[in-house]
């Protein structure tokens, strides 16, 4: 028999150690997630707030954690992870020219102001 899929509230997630809790939307207590359990089919890591689909299982130390798991409306090479790339870069590259922008505009100062201008 298959495991029901549930879903839940990504509440909390700790990228360094690769792990996070789930509110699920049943109530309950919060579900423990691992990366594993996801895996890199969803193309992107987990986030607070990302909508969790999964199945449940109890550990061997009694504890429920969760498996199988995916992240609602995300699918492997999906338009909308190519989109928030691409957003990603715009910023990136914004940021880079108000940098630029910032170190002219501090040189173009200071050859002035060396030259008593």
């Amino acid at each position: 028999m298959t495991k029901p899929l549930l879903r839940g509230v990504l509440k909390t997630w700790k990228e360094d150690r690769g792990f996070g809790f789930i509110t699920p939307d049943n109530g309950g207590r919060d579900v423990f997630i691992h990366i594993s359990a996801i895996g890199d089919q969803a193309g992107r890591r987990p986030e607070p707030g990302d909508i969790i689909q999964y199945q449940i299982v109890r550990d061997k130390h009694g504890k429920f954690r969760a498996i199988n798991a995916n992240i609602e409306n995300i699918k492997i090479g999906s338009k909308k992870t190519e989109v928030n790339s691409k957003k990603l870069s715009a910023v990136r590259l914004t940021a880079l020219a108000a940098c630029l922008l910032i170190i002219i505009a501090g040189a173009v100062y200071f050859y002035f102001r060396s030259k008593g201008l």
